[in-house]
Parts: structure tokens; sequence; C-alpha cells
């Protein structure tokens, strides 16, 4: 059973800094791929970054290329996302999910498992 438990949320001040953990286990096949998708109320789901098991190639969206950064550690079976530059508008419910396979896609239904979340809220 693949599982997803996110961790490193918490309410910071505009331009702070916040590294988000997403602890993954149960994966039995060669390649996957991870991403980290948010969603604020009354919005729907976005894509964030997401990163490839098989070359560690990422991708980001705009909005956050320069002040988020995403990475692995295959020893610890984690995935990073690295939250620099914090803006109110980057307050959101964020999720680290998985899909098996190579392509880099931040598109929620291209996934199939996904953690429970955790809050990151920015306001001064």
């Amino acid at each position: 059973q693949v599982q997803l438990v996110e961790s490193g949320g918490g309410l910071v001040q505009p331009g702070d800094s916040l590294r988000l953990s997403c602890a993954v286990s149960g994966f039995t096949g060669d390649y996957y791929v991870i991403g980290w998708f948010r969603q604020a109320p009354g919005k729907e789901r976005e894509g964030v970054s997401c990163i490839s098991s098989s070359d560690g190639s990422t991708y980001y969206r705009d909005s956050v290329k320069g002040r988020f950064t995403i990475s692995r550690d295959n020893a610890k079976n984690t995935v990073y996302l690295q939250l620099n530059s914090l803006k109110p508008e980057d307050t959101a419910v964020y999720y680290c999910a998985a899909r098996m396979g190579r392509a880099r896609t931040t598109r929620p239904n291209d996934y199939s498992y996904w953690g429970q979340g955790t809050q990151v809220t920015v306001s001064s």
C-alpha cells in the first residue's frame, strides 16, 4: 500500500521559509513521480512542483520558480519542498501525491495516491 505523509507546515510571516516533508512508503515499481500540490479556500487544487524517481528531474509552476525547491533523499524515502520568500498568496493546504511512471505532470487527476495535507499559512 502506497502511503504519503506530509509534515512541516505552519504559520509564518511574509518572507519567511518553511520546509515541507513527504514521507513515501509502499512503492514497489521502478519509476514514480512525486508531486506537490496546494489548495486554498475557494480555489481549485493546483500543481506546484514534481520530481521524478528515475533521474531526479523536476518541474515548477512559474509562480514559484526561484522561491521553491523540490528535492529528494532516497535513503530516507522522503521528498522535500523548500518554501522561501513566502507570500500571503502561498497560503494553502499543501499535499504531496504520487503517480506511477516517469512523466512529470502537475495535473491532480494524473496522481493516484495522496497524503492528507499540511497547512501553510502566511500572514502578518
